[in-house]
């Protein structure tokens, strides 16, 4: 014999949740991954970015660094909203691009334009 007591299901035990809000939610997937080789200075360096959902509904701006082959380092910002990420985005996008990171294409070749 169950004798537990009967629960109510219209009542919720969560505060408003935000699962269904489409303005919490990342709208498009952001990431980059950019190199930086030159032969004679023995550099071999890659940068990495990403925008990512929290567990809590923000926006977090994930950067990783270092040398190729290497675990590099690592720091995350944590946004608000989503906008505030993106402005950060493509303002190190723009600075590493101007410092001569480009787009790895294969193996061997980085693309910088």
């Amino acid at each position: 014999m169950n004798r537990s007591t009967p629960t109510d299901s219209k009542v919720s035990l969560d505060a408003e949740s935000t699962l269904g809000d489409p303005a919490v939610m990342i709208m498009q997937p952001y990431q980059l991954y950019i190199e930086r080789i030159d032969a004679t200075k023995n550099m071999a360096r890659y940068y990495a970015m990403s925008i990512e959902p929290t567990l809590f509904g923000q926006a977090c701006l994930v950067r990783r660094w270092g040398r190729i082959g290497a675990s590099g380092q690592k720091l995350v910002h944590y946004f608000q909203h989503e906008q505030e990420a993106v402005d950060l985005f493509l303002t190190l996008l723009r600075r590493k691009r101007s410092r001569g990171y480009g787009l790895k294409l294969r193996s061997s070749q980085t693309v910088i334009a």
